[in-house]
This record gives structure tokens, sequence and C-alpha cells, in this order.
């Protein structure tokens, strides 16, 4: 109950982000247009490819939650770590290298320089964005647990503030009459951009492989299993993450070998019971061993 309560404020959170992204994109672009500064267009293309990256994320979100079946027998959790590879690669080679080819461009053409107007206007654009893209970011980081494609997105809100407090440097430093600071500006966004791509890429390839929930998950399952009367032993647990919120396990108990079968059943029924209500597990397959 309490993980799918979670589960509904997460999504309630991403949506509020595709909301907060479009009326940030228009901002963004409106201000690019009145004013000429390159950063802006950078932080509206970031904007424009977050709206199809959050939509991405969002529609996995709802598909990660769907039943096992025939074709998928552990669940589709998995899905919002494709989405989060999918969105890691967009971060690097959609947004990211474009910003690095438009700003090392304008760096050696300093004519740019004598475009630029209405730039009070575009520090108001940009205070006003940092404070609608809060908003989410304050929303999803105010519930605890997190699946990857929540963790993806509120790590692209903390990239899009430090990407707009880079672009609100940049235009402070243009109003002083230092136009190169649009491309150096322009050039940290891209940077973190593609930094926070590649981290979000080996971190759900990792989960994609079957990465295991760790040293801490199994001394706890074993703790568990060891707890209920009847189990001497505990041995061979294979464990790996099936979705960011689900974990499938497999073990052995040992039990007294003048047990009955349908005692060691009963063993292992109250074994499978207390790791579904005390851990992540959604999957558990226990074998029984006589000792």
């Amino acid at each position: 109950m309490e993980l799918e309560l979670a589960k509904n404020k997460e999504l309630h959170s991403l949506r509020l982000v595709v909301i907060s992204y479009l009326v940030v994109f228009v901002l963004k672009i409106s201000a690019y247009f009145a004013t000429g500064v390159m950063v802006i267009l950078a932080e509206s293309l970031h904007t424009l490819s977050d709206i199809f990256i959050s939509a991405f994320l969002l529609i996995a979100l709802i598909w990660s939650r769907r039943k096992a079946d025939e074709n998928y027998m552990f669940g589709y959790g998995r899905a919002q770590n494709i989405a989060a590879l999918v969105a890691a690669i967009l971060f690097i080679s959609f947004t990211g290298f474009e910003l690095y080819r438009e700003a090392i461009s304008h760096l050696f053409n300093p004519s740019v320089a004598n475009s630029y107007q209405n730039l009070s206007w575009a520090i108001l654009i940009i205070l006003i964005s940092m404070i609608i893209s809060a908003v989410p970011m304050l929303s999803l980081i105010r519930h605890g647990r997190k699946g990857a494609a929540a963790k993806a997105q509120l790590s692209e809100l903390f990239n899009d503030q430090l990407g707009l407090i880079a672009a609100l440097a940049g235009t402070v430093f243009i109003a002083m009459g230092k136009p190169i600071a649009d491309s150096i500006a322009t050039m940290i966004v891209a940077t973190m951009i593609v930094v926070n791509g590649i981290r979000l890429f080996i971190e759900n390839s990792r989960l994609l492989l079957g990465k295991s929930p760790g040293n801490k998950f199994a001394r706890h399952l074993e703790e568990l299993a060891l707890s209920v009367r009847g189990v001497v032993g505990f041995h061979d647990l294979k464990a790996e993450y099936i979705g960011p919120d689900a974990i499938h396990a497999g073990f052995h108990i040992e039990v007294e070998k003048n047990l009955s079968v349908q005692d060691a059943h009963t063993i292992c029924k109250k074994v499978e019971e207390k790791v579904y209500e005390c851990t992540l597990c959604k999957s558990c397959t226990i074998h029984v061993d006589p000792k």
C-alpha cells in the first residue's frame, strides 16, 4: 500500500514536470527571439528535448505498472530503465553535442554581439524559469522512494537549475559588455547535459544487465530466513533487480532431515511470506534442503 502510494505521487510529480516544461519552453524561446542571446536558445533546446524525454519517462512509468504476464513473467518494471537509458542517449547526442557545435561557432564569430537586445527581459525570464522548474523538483524530492524514471527526471531537473544559473551568469556578463560569456555559458550547459547523460547511461545499463541488490540485501535476506523457526541454514542466493522497486531472488534454506514434507513446506511458506513482507522482492524461489 505504501509503495503504491509512493508510485502515485511519483506519477503526479512527473505529470507536473511535463506541464512545467511546456510553460518554461514558451518563456525561453520567447526570450531568445526577443534578445538574440544564444545561451537562451541553448536552454530552449534543452527544455524542448526535456519535454519529449519527460513524456517518454511518464509513459514508461505507466507501462511499468502493468502486471506480469506470459510474455514478461517478471513484469514490466525494467521499462523505466529503458526509458532512462534512451533519455541519457538523447541528453548526450541531441542536446549536448549540438550545443557544443553552436557555441564553438559563435566563439569565433564575435560579430553576433551586436545583435543582443532586451537583456533585462532575458534575465527576468531566466529567473521565472528557475522558479517554475523548482516546483516539480521539490515535489519529487519530498517523497523518498523513487523509480528509475523519477530519478532520471529529478537528475535532469537539478541539471536544469544549474543550466539556468549558467545562462543567468552568461546573460549578466553580456549586459556588462562581455559577449564571449554567451559561448562559454552555452558550453557549460552542454557539458552538464553530457555528464548527466553518461551517468544515467551507466547506471541504467547496469540494472538492465541484471545488477545484484548487493551484500546488504543478501545479509538482510539471510537474517529473515534464519529468523523463521525450523530454518537451520541458508545458502546459494541469486538475486537481481527486475525493476526499480522490484527484486527477484532465489535461495536454499536448510531444515532438519527428519521433518515431513508438509512441515518443510509450511516452513518454506513462512520464509516466503516474511521475504515478501520485509523486502522489495516481487518474485521469490525457495529450495528446501534437508540437513
